[in-house]
């Protein structure tokens, strides 16, 4: 709960799953209780730990209402405890809900009402925080122990980020919008089949007789049996200050396009030609940024035991350079996050090695030289992950980048412009692959990839409007990104059965630039694991990366690809005909996890990889 309410522990989640599945704004699903995180006002940062990243940090702050970050925290925590005392006060750190639904049913008699004026009660279990819940008293359908009620399973969202209790009284009295109903309503939900379909629910007002079913709330038409949307934001708890007035759209409690985060996210790697005084004054440049003196550096380095063989006055010196040379190195940086990755990745003999990134070059894999150009083994990275906002209903993953969602979409994650916002920091390794761009050029080249190209675009045009996005011709990935793409899906699937990582513990990185971009050419993928837990730190991953393992991997994941347990359906699927993003691919040959994939599975075709039983004229590999 919020700190201006009495807090009790509810629940618990990892730090990962704060950024990419319950960040602020979206509803926890607990045992009992469903909750909402509350916006970045309510937490207390006190127990929270800074993260830097100072390249990721310049990039965020050129977000819309950003401009004052400073910083980066990870969520609250206490310190680990054995066996922590249930009424301990440190017990109850943590990252704040509320609950939402306010709404909640009794499984008995099927009362429906809100937390607040309803007869919910909630029963607190300090032992097992897990089991707090509402119960409702008096039920008129159970005799002795009050029942549990559980949350309302419908709300109303919109396309801009709002969302709102379902208008239970509204909607069962067919009220227009504007008007108020003079019944002084009892309700009920009653579920007239145990399919659980909208068609079966059934709301009904005890007071009045009237009744409707859950059906005419969803679809097009359901829209125009709701209010239009009031502009709530739960997670602020206000309203947004300008009317919405976009129709309102009726969701299930646990819709997956209930929220999606928007995540900005950067690999630590080192500056080139840097000493190596000045990689470490850089990698904790969020601790020494505040210093002044030399006698401030005494004290700020004493958790840095890296530092222990620089005296102050060199560590002071370093840091009015790195302070002096700042604004000049950001000023210069085109602002593409993956534009400085790439040039480290690709020739890491020029830099040095650091805690954050260490890497080497091996030969191509036999068989592959006229592909490859180069493997790179990186045997330590890390990558700080960051929420700057989320939308609902329209995924992130519909744009090229950030820049591109509607400012409309994007829903802040704090009412005033914030100071800092939540951010987590893996470390795993990686495998590195360069492509040749002679090799890549040549085959962009031939006709049969240019008509199939004008056929993407066909489909990436289509895609936007019907979703109306504008203008149409945006935010096509191209050809180039489409082959480096569909063969990173395929490597990732195969290793995962060799390496012994899960799928999902496995994520990409592709760098895709045209020759004629500011920072291009580029054409490489980057494999990595990136786990918060020893597992991404094993070490497998780089050791399928030797030319000898890494040519038996790649045959192996292309020789997977020329058939599919679809086909032919799935070699012949036409991305247009479905308004899809894809070509070739499904779920049995080239789909990866959504952890996995940075484009939502979208530009995927193996057909471009690989003779397929209905294409043979676009493969990229013999």
């Amino acid at each position: 709960m919020s700190q201006k309410f009495k807090k009790y522990e509810v629940g618990e989640l990892r730090p990962s799953q704060l950024l990419f599945t319950y960040g602020v704004g979206a509803i926890v699903d607990l045992p009992y209780i469903s909750a909402m995180v509350m916006g970045l006002e309510d937490w207390e940062i006190s127990y929270s730990r800074e993260i830097g990243e100072n390249r990721l940090l310049q990039a965020v702050k050129k977000e819309e209402g950003l401009q004052k970050v400073s910083r980066f925290l990870a969520p609250p925590a206490s310190a680990d405890q054995d066996n922590p005392e249930s009424f301990d006060q440190n017990v109850l750190v943590g990252v704040p809900v509320a609950a939402f639904p306010r709404w909640m049913v009794c499984p008995r008699c099927r009362f429906l009402g809100t937390v607040e004026n309803g007869p919910f009660q909630l029963k607190l279990d300090p032992y097992r925080p897990d089991r707090t819940q509402y119960v409702h008293n008096n039920c008129t359908g159970t005799r002795g122990k009050s029942p549990v009620a559980v949350p309302a399973r419908f709300l109303v969202a919109c396309q801009n980020g709002h969302m709102d209790d379902f208008p239970w009284a509204h909607f069962v009295h067919n009220q227009k919008d504007g008007e108020e109903t003079n019944c002084p309503y009892i309700l009920r939900l009653k579920e007239l089949s145990p399919s659980g379909e909208a068609a079966t629910i059934q709301v009904e007002c005890i007071t009045c007789g009237k009744r409707r079913r859950m059906s005419e709330a969803f679809g097009r038409e359901g829209s125009n049996n709701l209010p239009p949307c009031q502009g709530h934001r739960p997670h602020l708890r206000d309203y947004e200050e300008k009317e919405c007035g976009l129709p309102s759209r009726a969701i299930s409690l646990g819709a997956s396009n209930s929220w999606f985060p928007v995540i900005l996210s950067a690999l630590s790697v080192p500056v080139s030609s840097a000493s190596k005084l000045e990689q470490l004054v850089t990698e904790y440049w969020h601790v020494l940024k505040e210093t002044e003196n030399s006698r401030e550096v005494k004290f700020a380095r004493k958790p840095l035991i890296q530092l222990a063989a620089y005296s102050d006055a060199e560590i002071w010196e370093m840091v009015e350079k790195t302070k002096a040379t700042l604004n000049t190195t950001i000023s210069a940086d085109s602002g593409n996050l993956k534009a400085p990755e790439w040039k480290v990745i690709t020739r890491p003999h020029t830099v040095l090695a650091t805690r954050d990134f260490e890497a080497t070059v091996v030969s191509p894999p036999d068989g592959f030289q006229d592909k490859i150009k180069q493997v790179v083994l990186v045997e330590r990275l890390r990558e700080v992950q960051v929420l700057t906002a989320f939308t609902r209903i329209e995924s992130p993953s519909n744009y090229t980048n950030v820049e591109e969602i509607p400012p409309d979409f994007k829903v802040p994650i704090s009412r005033l412009s914030p100071t800092w916002i939540p951010a987590a920091e893996v470390r795993g390794e990686g495998l590195f692959i360069e492509f040749k761009e002679e090799t890549i050029t040549k085959w962009l080249e031939r006709e049969a990839i240019q008509k199939h190209d004008a056929y993407f675009r066909h489909a990436n045009r289509k895609w936007r409007r019907a979703r109306k996005l504008e203008p149409a011709d945006a935010s096509y990935a191209g050809m180039r990104y489409i082959l480096l793409h569909s063969f990173s899906h395929a490597l990732m699937r195969q290793l995962a059965l060799e390496c012994g990582y899960s799928a999902a513990s496995i994520r990409e990185r592709i760098y895709s630039l045209e020759p004629t971009d500011q920072d291009g050419p580029m054409a490489g993928i980057l494999l990595y694991t990136a786990a918060s837990d020893s597992e991404g730190t094993l070490g497998g991953m780089v050791g399928l990366g030797k030319p000898e393992e890494l040519a038996r991997h790649i045959d192996g994941a292309l020789e997977q690809m020329q058939l599919c347990a679809s086909d032919p359906l799935c070699a012949e699927h036409a991305g247009d005909m479905g308004e899809t993003l894809h070509g070739a691919v499904c779920h049995a040959c080239l789909f990866s996890p959504e952890t996995s994939c940075e484009r939502g599975n979208k530009y995927l075709d193996r057909s471009v990889l690989v003779q397929t039983v209905y294409k043979a004229d676009l493969a990229f590999f013999d």
